[in-house]
Protein backbone atom coordinates (compact mmCIF):
# COMPACT_ATOMS: atom_id res chain seq x y z
CA UNK A 1 0.00 0.00 0.00
CA UNK A 2 1.58 3.10 -1.02
CA UNK A 3 1.48 6.73 1.25
CA UNK A 4 -1.43 8.35 -0.45
CA UNK A 5 -3.96 5.36 0.31
CA UNK A 6 -2.47 5.06 3.63
CA UNK A 7 -3.66 8.60 4.39
CA UNK A 8 -7.25 8.14 2.70
CA UNK A 9 -7.08 5.34 5.07
CA UNK A 10 -6.38 7.01 8.11
CA UNK A 11 -8.42 10.15 7.16
CA UNK A 12 -11.25 8.10 6.82
CA UNK A 13 -11.65 7.12 10.20
CA UNK A 14 -14.26 9.93 11.46
CA UNK A 15 -11.97 10.66 15.19
CA UNK A 16 -8.65 10.97 13.30
CA UNK A 17 -10.26 13.58 10.58
CA UNK A 18 -11.33 15.24 13.35
CA UNK A 19 -8.37 15.42 15.32
CA UNK A 20 -6.55 16.32 11.74
CA UNK A 21 -9.13 18.86 11.38
CA UNK A 22 -8.83 20.22 14.97
CA UNK A 23 -5.16 20.49 14.69
CA UNK A 24 -4.78 22.06 11.24
CA UNK A 25 -8.13 23.52 10.02
CA UNK A 26 -9.92 24.90 13.66
CA UNK A 27 -12.56 27.04 12.02
CA UNK A 28 -13.39 23.88 9.79
CA UNK A 29 -13.65 21.86 12.71
CA UNK A 30 -15.86 24.38 14.59
CA UNK A 31 -18.13 24.29 11.47
CA UNK A 32 -19.16 21.26 11.57
CA UNK A 33 -17.08 19.73 7.95
CA UNK A 34 -17.71 16.18 7.43
CA UNK A 35 -15.54 14.30 4.97
CA UNK A 36 -18.00 11.42 3.54
CA UNK A 37 -15.87 10.01 0.73
CA UNK A 38 -12.39 9.86 -0.27
CA UNK A 39 -10.64 7.47 -3.19
CA UNK A 40 -8.20 8.23 -5.54
CA UNK A 41 -10.46 9.82 -8.11
CA UNK A 42 -12.80 12.02 -5.59
CA UNK A 43 -13.92 13.13 -2.08
CA UNK A 44 -17.08 14.77 -0.87
CA UNK A 45 -16.97 17.14 2.12
CA UNK A 46 -20.07 18.02 3.91
CA UNK A 47 -21.01 21.39 5.75
CA UNK A 48 -24.00 21.89 7.52
CA UNK A 49 -26.06 24.94 7.43
CA UNK A 50 -25.91 26.26 11.03
CA UNK A 51 -25.09 28.93 13.36
CA UNK A 52 -21.59 29.38 12.65
CA UNK A 53 -21.75 28.82 8.67
CA UNK A 54 -24.78 31.09 8.09
CA UNK A 55 -24.66 35.19 6.95
CA UNK A 56 -27.75 37.80 8.09
CA UNK A 57 -29.36 36.84 4.54
CA UNK A 58 -30.66 33.52 6.44
CA UNK A 59 -28.06 31.21 3.98
CA UNK A 60 -24.73 29.68 4.30
CA UNK A 61 -22.19 32.14 4.59
CA UNK A 62 -20.12 32.39 0.67
CA UNK A 63 -16.98 31.38 2.87
CA UNK A 64 -18.08 28.66 4.73
CA UNK A 65 -19.11 27.17 1.24
CA UNK A 66 -15.65 28.27 0.35
CA UNK A 67 -13.79 26.39 2.84
CA UNK A 68 -15.87 23.03 2.41
CA UNK A 69 -15.25 22.85 -1.50
CA UNK A 70 -11.28 24.25 -1.45
CA UNK A 71 -10.93 20.91 1.43
CA UNK A 72 -12.74 18.81 -1.31
CA UNK A 73 -9.70 19.39 -3.54
CA UNK A 74 -7.04 19.83 -0.97
CA UNK A 75 -7.60 16.66 0.60
CA UNK A 76 -6.72 14.67 -1.97
CA UNK A 77 -4.03 16.87 -2.93
CA UNK A 78 -2.57 15.67 0.39
CA UNK A 79 -3.23 12.77 0.02
CA UNK A 80 -0.88 13.00 -2.92
CA UNK A 81 2.01 14.74 -1.30
CA UNK A 82 1.85 12.49 1.71
CA UNK A 83 4.92 10.27 2.68
CA UNK A 84 6.76 11.76 -1.20
CA UNK A 85 10.65 11.83 -1.60
CA UNK A 86 11.58 14.46 -2.82
CA UNK A 87 8.61 16.26 -0.49
CA UNK A 88 6.08 18.58 -2.49
CA UNK A 89 4.89 21.59 -1.46
CA UNK A 90 1.11 22.85 -2.52
CA UNK A 91 -0.42 25.97 -2.49
CA UNK A 92 -3.98 27.38 -3.93
CA UNK A 93 -2.83 29.91 -6.37
CA UNK A 94 -6.20 31.34 -7.60
CA UNK A 95 -10.20 30.68 -6.73
CA UNK A 96 -13.44 31.46 -8.83
CA UNK A 97 -16.68 30.72 -7.69
CA UNK A 98 -20.32 30.69 -9.01
CA UNK A 99 -23.41 30.78 -6.69
CA UNK A 100 -26.83 29.40 -8.61
CA UNK A 101 -28.93 28.89 -5.34
CA UNK A 102 -29.78 30.29 -2.37
CA UNK A 103 -28.00 27.76 0.24
CA UNK A 104 -30.42 26.96 2.97
CA UNK A 105 -29.49 23.21 4.33
CA UNK A 106 -26.19 20.84 4.49
CA UNK A 107 -24.30 21.71 1.44
CA UNK A 108 -22.31 18.18 -0.61
CA UNK A 109 -19.12 19.36 -2.01
CA UNK A 110 -17.78 16.88 -4.68
CA UNK A 111 -14.42 16.95 -6.47
CA UNK A 112 -13.39 14.27 -9.28
CA UNK A 113 -10.15 15.62 -10.29
CA UNK A 114 -8.07 13.06 -7.95
CA UNK A 115 -6.36 12.08 -10.83
CA UNK A 116 -5.74 15.50 -12.23
CA UNK A 117 -4.25 16.11 -9.14
CA UNK A 118 -1.90 12.75 -8.70
CA UNK A 119 -0.84 13.34 -12.33
CA UNK A 120 0.52 17.01 -11.65
CA UNK A 121 2.08 15.94 -7.99
CA UNK A 122 3.88 12.95 -10.43
CA UNK A 123 4.82 15.62 -13.19
CA UNK A 124 6.56 17.84 -10.08
CA UNK A 125 8.38 15.22 -8.91
CA UNK A 126 9.99 13.62 -12.51
CA UNK A 127 10.65 17.15 -14.16
CA UNK A 128 11.89 18.72 -10.76
CA UNK A 129 9.44 21.89 -11.84
CA UNK A 130 6.19 23.75 -10.55
CA UNK A 131 2.89 22.56 -11.84
CA UNK A 132 -0.45 24.74 -11.81
CA UNK A 133 -3.74 22.98 -12.71
CA UNK A 134 -7.25 23.65 -11.73
CA UNK A 135 -9.35 21.61 -9.85
CA UNK A 136 -13.74 21.69 -9.62
CA UNK A 137 -15.75 21.89 -6.65
CA UNK A 138 -19.82 21.40 -7.30
CA UNK A 139 -21.62 22.23 -3.55
CA UNK A 140 -24.98 20.95 -3.99
CA UNK A 141 -28.10 21.14 -1.59
CA UNK A 142 -30.09 18.25 0.02
CA UNK A 143 -32.42 17.73 -2.90
CA UNK A 144 -29.24 17.69 -5.24
CA UNK A 145 -29.33 21.21 -6.58
CA UNK A 146 -26.22 22.74 -7.57
CA UNK A 147 -25.44 26.17 -5.46
CA UNK A 148 -22.18 26.43 -6.50
CA UNK A 149 -19.38 25.92 -7.92
CA UNK A 150 -15.38 26.45 -6.96
CA UNK A 151 -12.64 26.37 -9.16
CA UNK A 152 -9.15 26.58 -7.41
CA UNK A 153 -5.83 26.81 -9.36
CA UNK A 154 -3.53 24.47 -7.25
CA UNK A 155 0.60 24.66 -7.59
CA UNK A 156 2.98 21.79 -6.63
CA UNK A 157 6.38 22.39 -6.44
CA UNK A 158 9.40 20.35 -5.06
CA UNK A 159 10.65 21.13 -2.28
CA UNK A 160 14.64 22.41 -2.10
CA UNK A 161 16.06 21.20 0.52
Amino acid sequence: MDFSEKFRQSVRQNLKFKLFILKQLPSAFFSGIKLVEITEKKAVVTIPFKYLTKNPFRSMYFASQAMAAELSTGIMALSQIYGKKPRVSMLVFDMKANFTKKATTKISFECKDGIKIKNAVEESIKTGEGVTIETKSTGKDKVSDVVSEFYFTWTFKVKMS
